[in-house]
């Protein structure tokens, strides 16, 4: 069978408002501002599948862009000297491309994504002002850049942050562990439900001394230890499930699924009580038996705006992914996840 194109989708646009067809992520009868790029749970992406390219050049903002960064940047060194709460910066990533493709014989899917230079506060220039701030032009970022056409597409410095999502399992007692962003971190989900462990990738942490590529894996196994202090010696099983985009905030993201056969929810309290390096991050942990009508009904239980926008999007893939595990691999067990959900929905009256 010949190989399929890279992934591309057409755009549709009625009335300048945005129909895109990259259709965005439902469950529990709730439409959320995730787009499922890559990935359905019932297989994981092999890590060498994964090719990550990176390119030592700055992005560049256009002129007027470039002073709202410039003024980001001022504030942040102001409050600084005085003392106060601030936000620092530090290198980061910008997105050029994802490409998604298969190989030749088994279509196993293939990722190429592409990096860039940037920074913090280049991620704050235009998380901060997709909608609230206009243009001498009188438009948005989001109006002129993502809205009418494909975001995935956008240009590189609207793309300054990549994250690394991990749903996290306790292989000793079976529970799913969620996470809610303190109201410290910056950006617009803060004080809501995330994934267990988030990190974005960072040129300090992330980019190899040696020159090799960068590992997406090495991140997930970064972010289980600085936000959860889940250490390698705990042998986390790690996988990533899938790519997927955030539309409400336009960032990118990897959805990986790790499990810690030898840890329980008593254990992971206990040694959070004596220290984790990122514990400011989160300020509530709440584990859920890991089976689908726990999760989603969790997930069903918890009012959709205290939701970042692609954490049920991971979860729900976790969720497949362990369905399938327990069928012996059978990518039938998604089914088992989408009968558990109707029951959820029954049950609430949704």
């Amino acid at each position: 069978m010949a190989g399929r194109p890279p992934s591309r989708v057409p755009k549709v646009v009625y009335s300048s408002v945005e129909l895109t067809m990259r259709d965005r992520f439902t469950v529990v009868g709730r439409v959320t501002g995730c787009h499922l790029f890559e990935g359905d749970g019932t297989r994981p992406i092999d890590e060498e599948n994964v090719h990550v390219s990176y390119t030592p050049k700055r992005v560049q903002f256009p002129q007027e862009i470039a002073a709202w960064r410039r003024s980001i940047e001022a504030e942040e060194e102001r409050k600084e000297a005085c003392g106060l709460q601030h936000r620092w910066n530090n290198a980061r990533f910008a997105v050029e491309r994802v490409v998604v493709t298969r190989t030749h014989l088994a279509e196993e899917p293939v990722v190429s994504l592409t990096l860039r230079d940037a920074d913090y506060f280049d991620f704050l220039t235009t998380s901060l002002n997709l909608d609230g701030r206009r243009q001498r032009n009188g438009l948005t970022l989001r109006q002129q850049y993502l809205e009418g056409g494909d975001p995935a597409d956008a240009p590189s410095w609207m793309n300054c942050s990549f994250g690394i999502n991990v749903a996290l399992e306790t292989g000793k007692d079976g529970k799913m562990l969620f996470s809610r962003r303190s109201a410290q971190v910056a950006g617009p989900n803060s004080a809501r439900w995330n994934s267990s462990a988030n990190e974005g990738l960072a040129q300090q942490h992330d980019l190899p001394r040696d020159g090799s590529p960068i590992s997406l894996h090495a991140v997930a196994r970064r972010a289980l230890f600085e936000e959860l202090a889940v250490h390698d010696g705990d042998k986390p099983r790690v996988e990533l499930l899938g790519f997927g985009l955030d539309l409400d905030n336009h960032q990118w993201a990897a959805f990986f699924r790790a499990v810690v056969p030898e840890l329980d929810e008593p254990t992971l309290r206990l040694r959070w009580t004596r220290g984790i390096t990122d514990k400011w991050e989160h300020d509530r942990f709440e584990f859920v038996d890991a089976d689908p009508e726990s999760v989603l009904g969790f997930l069903a239980d918890e009012p959709q705006a205290l939701w970042t926008p692609c954490a049920p999007a991971l979860f729900y893939l976790a969720l497949v992914r362990g369905a399938v595990e327990r069928l012996g691999g059978d990518p039938a067990g998604r089914v088992t996840v989408e009968r558990a959900e109707q029951k959820v929905m029954s049950d609430r009256g949704l």
